[in-house]
């Protein structure tokens, strides 16, 4: 278990972008803003829910304050909250992919959403045993493609009492370009799964493949070598 696996969630565990972007719209909406699904793919999809807000406003000359981001960021998070509790819409493969590689690898998570947002999922779907670290939106000042949230990570995993882990010990599993420069930016290898953005866009992944099922131990073991 000399290696680690650090997932990203919504788009490579989580089938939930089409989802959060109807909830950004909701929200806003009464600032007089929305955002195309073309718009939402190609700028904002590899943003945290903060980053996304106020770039989504002053990209088309408006101002936010902190505080309209934070009250924006809380009514989307209660919506979100309430459509995940009825059936969080995990890829088909999510599970098997993650308790495969619980066996062989230290594994943890690193994304933009709420921590609350990922634990409620990950309990529903049984896998938070699985992980032995998360770092959610609230743990880091900037958000991808900025590699703070991957650095914290591996400090999470050097947490945990196990042998201590290098950066180029960790493989990230992403599904956005952001994701994968702030992999990069954290010194780690990236695989990307095509769940989100077309395979060529993704080219600056050590490794790309069309969907979560094509991941295993020994691809896992091959990247990191």
């Amino acid at each position: 278990m000399d290696h680690a696996v650090i997932f990203d969630f919504n788009g490579v565990l989580l089938d939930d972008e089409r989802i959060h972007l109807a909830l950004f719209n909701e929200a806003l909406a009464p600032l007089g803003h929305a955002l195309s699904e073309a718009e939402y793919f190609d700028r904002y999809v590899g943003f945290d829910d903060a980053d996304c807000f106020r770039h989504a406003v002053e990209d088309r000359g408006g101002e936010i304050t902190d505080a309209e981001v934070r009250r924006l960021i809380d009514e989307k998070a209660a919506r979100y909250l309430t459509r995940m509790a009825q059936d969080p819409p995990l890829f088909p493969e999510a599970a098997a992919v993650v308790r495969g590689l619980a066996r062989h690898h230290r594994l943890a998570i690193c994304s933009g959403a709420l921590r609350q947002e990922v634990e409620m999922v990950l309990a529903a779907a049984s896998l938070t045993d699985c992980f032995t670290a998360l770092v959610a939106a609230e743990d880091v000042a900037h958000g991808k493609p900025d590699p703070e949230g991957y650095v914290a990570a591996l400090a999470a995993l050097n947490r945990t009492g196990l042998s201590p882990l290098a950066a180029d010990a960790c493989l990230v599993v992403e599904d956005t370009v952001a994701g994968i420069a702030a992999a990069k930016g954290a010194g780690m290898r990236c695989l990307a799964v095509a769940h989100t953005y077309p395979a060529e866009r993704l080219g600056e992944a050590d490794r790309v493949v069309a969907t979560l099922a094509e991941v295993t131990p020994e691809m896992v073991t091959a990247l990191l070598r």
